[in-house]
């Protein structure tokens, strides 16, 4: 007896997301720590932006590169949530193939921003503290502009084979997907094609690029570092590592979740699905909801604004 959700088709004209499996029931109850990271997210990021473009000292790269993140950070959970939250709260669970495949684009193609967005930020630091004197003249507003540019067309260009090649693998065991949104692997796994190609690529963008990125962020910090502790006195090491503690916990917030959910969805098989899923909304929910709180807590000219928005508001 034939399942309709397994029929034969080559390209199918829609995806059923289950969700996170096993946990349906649970579905009202997971809804709202997504809906509350996800709204402290908006709003946070959308602060940093406001601060920033009302503030005419905090035009500068680092600030730049802040607001990259935060518009970065805005896309990134926007891509999945609206979707997971309306099969969760209407059981709605369909989404159109093409739908399917802009959502893979946006997730993946933000994701490999960010990072490169976290590397243009160390260079940032990198500069600063290595060479201050020539920073002004380094990090012009049109190197910036080219940085960002480059961070977006090198995010653009690596994803775009991911939705070339699932384009064009033939669908024919399940329109199923076990997840809450159209993750990569998650949908490969459908095909019914020698889809070796497309974990090869995967493997390479997450080992290759991103491992290039981490690589080029710890040789900043190593000669940040060496910078530091040659500097004559224990305040001013102090104070010059205090600039990068908050670029190193939103490093840190962003990479470890990622790599953790992209590698366990590739070599690990014995983990519960539904962990498999929860993990991959968290490296797509965290990041975004901290990243505004960290930078907001950990740089002073931020939150000195902050508060003197707070305090007019007040008064």
């Amino acid at each position: 007896m034939s399942d309709s959700n397994t029929t034969d088709f080559t390209n199918p004209s829609t995806f059923i997301l289950l969700g996170t499996p096993g946990l349906e029931a649970a579905h009202i109850w997971i809804s709202i720590p997504f809906c509350t990271m996800y709204t402290i997210a908006v709003l946070g990021n959308f602060t940093i932006l406001i601060i920033v473009k009302r503030e005419l000292s905090l035009h500068g790269p680092m600030y730049y590169f802040l607001c990259m993140l935060a518009v970065t950070d805005l896309v990134l959970p926007t891509s999945i949530l609206p979707k997971t939250l309306s099969i969760f709260w209407f059981n709605s669970r369909e989404i159109n193939f093409s739908s399917c495949l802009t959502q893979m684009y946006f997730i993946h193609c933000f994701f490999m921003m960010e990072s490169g967005i976290f590397v243009a930020m160390a260079f940032d630091r990198y500069v600063a503290i290595c060479d201050p004197l020539r920073h002004s003249s380094i990090l012009t507003n049109p190197v910036v502009a080219m940085i960002g540019l480059t961070v977006v067309l090198r995010g653009g260009m690596l994803i775009l084979p991911y939705i070339l090649l699932a384009r064009r693998w033939p669908y024919c065991r399940t329109n199923i997907i076990s997840h809450t949104h159209c993750e990569h692997m998650a949908v490969v796994k459908l095909a019914c094609a020698d889809t070796r190609i497309s974990n090869y690529y995967g493997l390479f963008v997450v080992f290759c690029v991103l491992g290039l990125d981490v690589f080029f962020i710890t040789v900043s910090y190593t000669q940040i570092l060496r910078a530091i502790f040659r500097l004559p006195t224990k305040d001013a090491r102090l104070k010059t590592f205090g600039t990068c503690v908050s670029h190193l916990c939103a490093i840190s917030a962003f990479y470890i979740p990622g790599l953790f959910s992209s590698l366990m969805y590739r070599f690990v098989q014995n983990v519960a699905l539904n962990f498999h899923v929860l993990t991959a909304n968290v490296y797509l929910l965290v990041p975004p909801m901290l990243n505004p709180i960290i930078y907001g807590m950990r740089t002073k000219q931020i939150r000195d604004r902050l508060l003197e928005l707070f305090s007019h508001k007040g008064t």
